[in-house]
């Protein structure tokens, strides 16, 4: 989640933040060992026969500057290739591309047909979640320039901005309404709390989750409990990517998180007790890299597990 101009207004966010009830603060709790896993609600082929047997209108009256072909062709690309998805070159969209894997993977037919019914009639529900857009969402979808693979992706556009509109956490205090240049600001910021409600919310898992935006977790064995966290799902590590990734929008070095990573995989090096590898995608990718125990924990605010439950 990369910060702008706007991050001299951090500190007037982080001490209204203070004067709230932190996100998700909890001391953390023995992971319990690995349950049943209900099988996904959908599959990929499933979606793909849909998007293949649903016409779809060439233009559409909700959404001038997205093109038909562009739009189907980036839902398949995210059906087939989902670790691909990305959030976009200097945009704040990385909260939401990385909670996307969830859908994507588990119930990868609504996820289609929530954007194809949005295509088409301007709004769709998701579960009991309407989305109504605003009008300037109807108009920038299809429009971001600059950001990278995103610019020829419009359904992720549409799919980033809509959340982005339809959910709000204290970080939009003064960033209420999107405008020209809102996806580089705090308008699309997602903080801990907010990250973990649209997951709980809107897709229905159950969430373990340790952390909040300002204060790092007390956890004394930070292998032993990732390691626990990999066993029992889907784990995310909230982290202060100014430290993790030296990129050019890195020049505000803030000691606060700014983006949410999936942890695949983490392994202790052989007779260097401090150091592990670790296995994460964000980005569009995977990345390996080997680092402190340490650093980890210095870089480390928030850690997310998500598991479907049998009642769903």
């Amino acid at each position: 989640m990369p910060f702008t101009r706007l991050a001299s207004l951090a500190p007037l966010c982080i001490t209204l933040l203070l004067s709230l009830p932190a996100a998700a603060t909890a001391t953390p709790e023995p992971t319990p060992e690995p349950t049943y896993t209900p099988p996904p609600a959908s599959t990929i082929q499933q979606a793909l026969d849909y998007l293949n047997n649903t016409p779809l209108p060439d233009t559409s009256a909700w959404w001038p500057n997205i093109h038909r072909s562009l739009f189907l062709e980036n839902l398949k690309a995210n059906l087939l290739t989902p670790y691909r998805l990305y959030q976009g070159t200097n945009t704040n969209f990385c909260g939401y591309a990385a909670l996307s894997w969830l859908p994507l993977h588990d119930d990868p037919l609504t996820y289609v047909r929530f954007l194809t019914t949005l295509y088409t009639d301007g709004h769709a529900s998701w579960g009991a979640i309407p989305f109504n857009p605003s009008r300037e969402i109807y108009r920038a979808a299809g429009t971001l320039r600059f950001k990278g693979i995103l610019d020829i992706r419009p359904a992720d556009q549409l799919w980033f901005l809509i959340l982005a509109d339809h959910f709000k956490s204290y970080l939009n205090l003064f960033f209420r309404h999107f405008h020209p240049g809102s996806e580089n600001t705090f308008w699309a910021a997602v903080n801990y709390g907010k990250f973990n409600r649209i997951i709980h919310d809107m897709f229905g898992f159950h969430i373990q989750a340790t952390g909040s935006d300002l204060l790092r977790p007390h956890i004394p064995d930070l292998f032993t409990y990732l390691t626990q966290c990999l066993q029992t799902g889907l784990t995310y590590v909230y982290v202060n990517n100014t430290y993790l990734h030296k990129k050019n929008h890195n020049k505000f070095r803030g000691r606060f998180p700014t983006h949410f990573i999936i942890l695949d995989e983490i392994r202790r090096i052989p007779d260097q007790p401090d150091k592990v590898v670790i296995i994460y995608w964000d980005y569009g990718g995977r990345t390996l890299r080997q680092v402190s125990l340490r650093f980890l924990k210095k870089i480390t605010f928030g850690i997310t597990v998500c598991t479907k439950t049998a009642t769903r």
